[in-house]
């Protein structure tokens, strides 16, 4: 004779599984939860970009400042005349930890950076994202 535990478990044992109702069920909500979740995602994407923008432009006002400490104010000033944007990243390429070889693939895509055209009085690079309109940082 079985005991009132022993039938519960052979019960049990019948139906060890989900029927198709709650797998549809659980899908369904997943599929709520994610198309929920999709601008979420893709908005701290371009959140990320833009402050890995920021950062970088930051990064790039510190070396330029140091590159002034480093060969004094005057030598920077007239290495740094008559130079293009490429030109004034290579002058302060040496002192960017990680810099890239070039400056358009040191910025992330679609934002561009503007060096000022002379260093006294020292100004920040001006930050531009793909429309074109200005970021201040």
């Amino acid at each position: 004779m079985k005991t009132a535990l022993q039938q519960l478990f052979a019960a049990r044992r019948l139906k060890a599984g989900f029927s198709l109702v709650e797998l549809l069920a659980t899908v369904a909500i997943i599929g709520i939860i994610t198309f929920m979740a999709i601008p979420q995602v893709s908005q701290m994407r371009s959140d990320a970009e833009r402050n890995l923008a920021i950062s970088r432009a930051e990064s790039l006002n510190l070396a330029v400042a140091s590159m002034i400490q480093t060969r004094g104010r005057t030598q920077a000033s007239l290495d740094w005349v008559g130079g293009n944007d490429n030109s004034h990243y290579t002058l302060v390429m040496p002192y960017l930890s990680f810099a890239d070889a070039t400056l358009s693939l040191y910025m992330p895509s679609g934002y561009t950076v503007n060096f000022p055209s002379l260093l006294d009085p020292l100004q920040k690079v001006t930050l531009r994202d793909a429309s074109g309109t200005q970021i201040y940082y």
